[in-house]
């Protein structure tokens, strides 16, 4: 397998899954060390845990101050919006995120503001107009601490683009992550400069979701994982474009040196770029790493560009 370089930009390392606990039940141990691990070994050189709330965004925090190749996200995810009422004191709650991403700058550890946006796919969670106080409140830190926004966007284009239309001084740059939108929603999305499209497994999974991809320019997309979740599976249409495999074995028989079977992890980011390739007939998929690499550093990591990546944008074959 040629070593590529990745960045994976949306791992769910504070989910309970890689502390060993499923649906409640402790089915192995907390095996984080042996998954980065694996995803140093395939090529990714960076991750961004994801914060979805102030308490989770402190655990990303922590998270990520035990590896030097680790850095993570702060802020409220639309699902969880109602924290900042349920807290009783919203101003407290969003001055408590303040200080967070504050201490995280200063630590080199936090680089984007989120994950926050819309989802009206769970309104059950949260309803929309107080996601939509909240997804506006939180480019107010964005700007203040003039980072990127990580965003999330569930059958809510619309609402989501008019927001960000409002409030487009506010922030450097962003991706939406995770996009399993329409060729309309992706075009709405492209239509902001400074905007990128994060792809997953679960951007892949219909013919329909491959020509969406297929029209995504890669000076405009980064890869993710969204790790444990948002797997590439053998019923997706994009399973025909995988070329690398790791051995899997049930969480019932956990064994350290394999991946568990049904939960994502970031040594297989390098799956959504392989699909990615294929989907869109791009041959040189060390050409396609590079410039998405590139993208991804441009965006979170803007002071790392290497001389590489630069010179990646002058003369690229037209991909």
């Amino acid at each position: 397998m040629a070593k590529i370089r990745m960045i994976d930009i949306a791992v769910n390392l504070t989910d309970g899954m890689f502390k060993g606990i499923y649906n409640g039940k402790q089915c192995h141990v907390g095996d984080i060390a042996a998954v980065l691990n694996r995803a140093w070994n395939a090529g990714v050189d960076r991750i961004i845990v994801t914060g979805g709330s102030l308490k989770e965004s402190k655990e990303a925090l922590s998270i990520a101050e035990t590896d030097g190749r680790l850095f993570c996200t702060v802020g409220v995810h639309p699902t969880r919006c109602k924290e900042f009422e349920d807290s009783g004191d919203p101003e407290k709650y969003f001055q408590d995120l303040v200080s967070l991403a504050k201490e995280g700058v200063d630590k080199g550890k936090v680089v984007a503001i989120g994950e926050c946006g819309l989802d009206y796919d769970r309104l059950h969670f949260c309803p929309p107009e107080v996601q939509k106080k909240y997804f506006e409140k939180q480019f107010e830190l964005a700007h203040a601490m003039k980072l990127p926004m990580f965003l999330h966007m569930r059958a809510a284009a619309g609402d989501f683009c008019e927001i960000l239309a409002g409030q487009k001084d506010k922030f450097v740059a962003g991706v939406a992550h995770s996009f399993t939108g329409s060729a309309e929603d992706r075009d709405k999305l492209l239509s902001f400069s400074n905007l990128y499209i994060g792809v997953n497994g679960c951007s892949l999974k219909t013919a329909e979701n491959l020509d969406v991809v297929r029209g995504i320019p890669v000076e405009r997309m980064m890869i993710e994982t969204d790790s444990p979740y948002c797997d590439i599976k053998n019923t997706h249409a994009g399973i025909k474009f995988v070329k690398s495999v790791w051995s899997a074995k049930k969480k019932e028989k956990y064994d350290h040196e394999f991946t568990v079977k049904g939960r994502n992890e970031p040594c297989l980011v390098r799956q959504v770029l392989e699909v990615v390739a294929g989907c869109k007939d791009i041959a040189d998929i060390d050409q396609l790493s590079k410039i998405i690499y590139h993208n991804t550093c441009r965006v979170f990591f803007p002071h790392d560009l290497d001389s590489v990546a630069d010179a990646l944008l002058t003369g690229k074959p037209d991909l």
